[in-house]
């Protein structure tokens, strides 16, 4: 009986310690539900400017001063929402980019940093546009 329920409570232990990851989401769930394609970022500076970009991926959103660099990212905060990712370039710069979610083809990007010695501040509404063209 004593084997039984040594048992049981070494199973039952088990089961609430693991029952949390089961109900986990995958880190930045938020930003692979993003609708592919081409995105268009308004920036909402003094410049105004429209840039067009094509996402293969909604990560890509993260580093958009430093597209092609090799980085290292720590995720500050990452919610259904809303996500916040600190990444360093190895000898091109850092960023912090904020990216929240209003729907699938909608959000919001902030981002801050230093690429190739110089500081960048990019605060712009990102919005669908369509398919790429390629």
């Amino acid at each position: 009986m004593i084997r039984r329920v040594g048992i049981a409570a070494v199973v039952g232990l088990l089961a609430a310690t693991a029952a949390p990851l089961w109900g986990q989401r995958p880190a930045l769930a938020m930003l692979d539900a993003l609708q592919k394609g081409r995105w268009e970022l308004r920036s909402r500076g003094d410049t105004g400017g429209v840039r067009s970009i094509c996402l293969r991926d909604g990560r890509e959103m993260i580093q958009l001063r430093h597209q092609s660099a090799s980085c290292r990212s720590l995720v500050i905060e990452d919610t259904p929402t809303q996500v916040t990712v600190q990444y360093t370039c190895p000898g091109q710069g850092y960023g912090r980019t904020r990216i929240r979610r209003e729907t699938g083809q909608l959000v919001q990007v902030d981002t801050q940093g230093i690429v190739d010695g110089s500081p960048f501040a990019f605060a712009a509404e990102a919005r669908w546009a369509g398919n790429c063209s390629r």
